[in-house]
C-alpha cells in the first residue's frame, strides 16, 4: 500500500530511498496514525504530490480507528482508503494478498492493445472497460500478483510507447499487432 501510493506518478528508482526512510520512521500503521501531518510531510519532502502522503496518514488513521488495526484485504475495502482507486486496490490485493484482481494502467493498456490488436482509441470508456475485462480474465490465475507485475514491467521495458522491442518480447508469438505488421495489414 505504501509503495503503491509512493509509486503513483513517480519512478521506482526515485521512490526507493523515500520508501526506506518512510518505513524507518513509520514501521507500523499505528506509528503512522500517531504521526503529525508535519512529521509525515517532512519524511515525504522532495517526493512531490504531497496529497499521497496525507492519504497514507489518513488511511492509517482509518485502519487503526475504524478497522481495529486490521488492514483491508478485499478490493471493496481497499478502495475505502483515501487515495486508493481501482488500480491501486487491484495492485495491493493481487501482489500482497494473492487475490485475483486486475490492474490497468498505461503500460497494461499498451500491452493488451498490441497483443490483441485493439484498433480503437485506448482512452474511450468502452475500450478502457474492455481492458479491465481482459485484465480481469487474465488475473484469474494462481499467481495474479506476478502476472500483474509482469504486465506492468513488459509495458515499461519491452512494449514501450515508441520503438517497442518486439524481437525480445516473451509474448511476441501471440501478438496480433506484430502478426498484422508482419503481414502488411498493420500499415
Amino acid at each position: 500500500w505504501v509503495s503503491e501510493l509512493m509509486l503513483q506518478q513517480t519512478r521506482v528508482e526515485t521512490v526507493i530511498p523515500y520508501y526506506n526512510r518512510w518505513l524507518e520512521e513509520f514501521p507500523t500503521l499505528k506509528d503512522l496514525a500517531k504521526a503529525t501531518l508535519e512529521q509525515v510531510r517532512s519524511i515525504w519532502a522532495g517526493l512531490g504530490y504531497y496529497r499521497r502522503a496525507e492519504n497514507l496518514r489518513a488511511g492509517a488513521i482509518q485502519v487503526v480507528e475504524s478497522m481495529n488495526g486490521e488492514f483491508p484485504r478485499t478490493l471493496d475495502d481497499l478502495q475505502k482508503l483515501p487515495g486508493v482507486g481501482r488500480y491501486t486496490a487491484g495492485a495491493v490485493a493481487s501482489i500482497a494478498f494473492g487475490l485475483r484482481a486486475p490492474i490497468v494502467d498505461g503500460n497494461v493498456i499498451r500491452v493488451l492493445s498490441r497483443w490483441c490488436a485493439v484498433g480503437a482509441p485506448t482512452i474511450t470508456k468502452p475500450v478502457v472497460a474492455w481492458h479491465w475485462e481482459a485484465a480481469a480474465a487474465m488475473a484469474d490465475t494462481d499467481r495474479p500478483g506476478d502476472l500483474n507485475q509482469a504486465m506492468m514491467e513488459l509495458g515499461a521495458t519491452v512494449c514501450t510507447p515508441k520503438q517497442p522491442s518486439c524481437d525480445s518480447c516473451p509474448v511476441a508469438t501471440w501478438c496480433l499487432a506484430r502478426k498484422a505488421e508482419a503481414s502488411g495489414e498493420g500499415s
